[in-house]
């Protein structure tokens, strides 16, 4: 397989041949799998106060029977308040929570090396097809070729009119576009502030971050990620797999060298 090399111009020029990694095939519930497990990793433990719902003086009757009322601990009191009422228990009004979060829980999942690697993969062949890029709702323009290659001199933009320029030269620019057009949220999200959700356009990824991370800093919807840092979460947002990816020359001679089982697998039945 081969893929077209475009220039910052917008211009294509040679191709380049793509490694074995972009042969593997498309596991959505692999890259889903994995897309919860790394996703689980940013989960904040959480846990109730030691005495949260016993701050009461309540008591039950001793002995508990014989009393001629309900066995459940009573508030004491001299009068007034919640005297009488049930509390400090389970169960009942303002009582504590029979079995709270506790903060040394475990909360995150665990994934298979293996099945984790092949979810990366996956998530990175996807992009090599340009129906599933277009049917998770990119705008690809004039693109025919993909994955989208472009020349090292992408890695040496600093500049974010510039970076402008180069998308929209490559036909991109509607994909940035979009996302400007979404509608307010309403509801829960707006009571609590979250009126705006940004969303995903093009993902860059580079073999060195330094440059271009600072001109793709400003524009909404743009990520940048190394060859190295790349991962499920990066590739498909969300758990959607074939993100609008556009890879530099070195960048794709970096993934090439990912080693998984079932490439090695690959070439041996090859």
């Amino acid at each position: 397989m081969k893929a077209q090399v475009y220039s910052i111009s917008g211009k294509p020029g040679g191709q380049i041949e793509l490694p074995m990694i972009f042969q593997t095939p498309v596991r959505r519930e692999v890259i889903k799998k994995a897309y919860i497990n790394i996703e689980s990793h940013k989960f904040q433990p959480k846990g109730t106060h030691p005495t949260a719902g016993m701050d009461v003086v309540a008591r039950s009757n001793d002995p508990p029977t014989g009393q001629g009322t309900s066995r459940i601990a009573k508030i004491r009191g001299g009068g007034g308040g919640r005297q009488g009422q049930a509390g400090g228990v389970a169960s009942v009004r303002g009582g504590r929570q029979a079995h709270p979060p506790n903060v040394a829980k475990t909360i995150h999942k665990k994934m298979n090396k293996k099945e984790n690697r092949l979810a990366l993969c996956s998530a990175i062949a996807a992009t090599a097809s340009g129906e599933l890029v277009s049917a998770r709702g990119h705008k690809t323009g004039p693109i025919e070729s993909f994955p989208i290659v472009i020349s090292d001199d992408i890695e040496n933009v600093s500049k974010t009119s510039r970076l402008v320029q180069i998308i929209d030269a490559l036909g991109l620019g509607q994909d940035v576009d979009r996302l400007r057009k979404r509608k307010a949220r309403t509801g829960k999200a707006a009571l609590r502030g979250r009126t705006k959700k940004t969303g995903k356009s093009i993902l860059f990824v580079v073999k060195s971050t330094q440059n271009l991370a600072r001109a793709a800093g400003s524009i909404p919807g743009i990520d940048v990620r190394s060859a190295d840092e790349l991962g499920v979460l990066d590739l498909a947002p969300g758990a959607t797999i074939a993100r609008l990816t556009i890879y530099s020359e070195s960048a794709m001679m970096k993934i090439g060298q990912i080693k998984s089982a079932h490439l090695e697998l690959m070439v041996t039945v090859q």
